[in-house]
């Protein structure tokens, strides 16, 4: 029997399975690499874009290949312990978000209980660095006369205007500037950061979703890719010959927000990141360099860092109610 429960022991950690981990939530163990000693929480929640696809096959590029520890929450139904996007009121696994380095976070309309969103508050007032995917920009929401003190951050706060998206990563949801599901995205770099890190080795970036309309970014927020607007969704389409290419709409951006503590984190946003997005090695490139830059490991960032996906990456296709029923967190392992 010892024999036996040594080799189980092996078998579980070559697997790279923390002990620690919840049935709710799904954590990496980090490793050698520039990420080496710190962690990453990345939430999934959202109810479109099929972020539990996307967002564990991220943590596992950054804890195989760069060595950071990587917790992956979701949302879950309480009454059954299974991934349920559409589920806007409870992330469990928040709390860990203390002991977090870098936050990546692609949700949508949550509506969560105060104990959960004081640790995501708490967390975005640390002066610790966030990496906000597409629909993050309206991440919260509230109910009609709400007394939460956390109530001010929904999408459409008046105070602070727009809310969490557009006080933390500088925008709040505005609307498509692409038409949803039929034009895609081609990423266009801007040569005014040619030489920024988070855009190094980025040159192909291209996703099925579409452009989203950005207007509230400031004067020091610093766009490092425009969206250009396909006629169709494949990486081969032509731009669109009218005026949505005019003026093309910031599709990737850098900024600093000044928290309530009056500390300051190093913020990366892009109105990018359905699971099918993620077929695109170069947005996977400029997700980890985003990490990387934001970590304080910029020196591993080369335009030929290996982002290959760990294992098949077959992402399901965008769309309400489109969800793998019945998940269990551990299955996206």
């Amino acid at each position: 029997m010892r024999v036996l429960l040594a080799a189980c022991c092996a078998v579980l950690s070559l697997s790279g399975a923390p002990a620690d981990e919840s049935v709710h939530w799904l954590a990496f163990e980090g490793g050698e690499g520039p990420g080496r000693g710190k962690h990453v929480v990345l939430i999934a929640a959202e109810d479109e874009y099929r972020s539990e696809e996307a967002l564990p096959m991220l943590a596992r590029i950054l804890s195989t290949r760069f060595g950071y520890a990587c917790t992956v929450l979701f949302a879950i139904d309480p009454a059954t312990g299974l991934i349920q996007p559409d589920f806007q009121t409870n992330i469990p696994g928040t709390h860990l978000l203390s002991s977090a380095d870098m936050l990546v976070i692609h949700a949508r309309f949550r509506h969560l209980p105060d104990e959960q969103m004081a640790a995501l508050i708490d967390y975005t007032n640390s002066g610790r660095p966030i990496l906000g995917l597409r629909t993050s920009t309206h991440a919260f929401r509230s109910e009609r006369g709400s007394t939460s003190p956390f109530a001010k951050w929904a999408w459409d706060s008046e105070s602070p205007k727009g809310g969490w998206g557009q006080a933390v990563l500088g925008e709040t949801w505005i609307s498509h500037h692409g038409e949803h599901g039929v034009q895609g995205t081609r990423g266009v770099l801007n040569p005014v950061f040619a030489s920024h890190p988070v855009i190094r080795g980025c040159a192909d970036i291209f996703g099925p979703s579409d452009v989203y309309t950005v207007e509230h970014l400031g004067s020091q927020d610093a766009v490092l890719v425009h969206g250009q607007v396909l006629e169709g969704l494949s990486p081969s389409d032509k731009p669109v010959a009218d005026a949505k290419n005019d003026t093309l709409q910031p599709l990737v951006w850098t900024r600093e927000y000044k928290g309530e503590t009056g500390k300051v984190s190093r913020v990366v946003c892009t109105t990018m990141g359905a699971a099918v997005d993620f077929s695109s090695a170069g947005l996977r490139r400029l997700c980890v360099n985003a990490v990387l830059w934001s970590t304080g490991a910029e020196g591993a960032i080369t335009a030929e860092t290996d982002v290959t996906c760990i294992g098949p990456y077959q992402p399901s296709f965008f769309g309400f109610g489109k969800f793998a029923p019945g998940k269990r967190p551990a299955e996206y392992r």
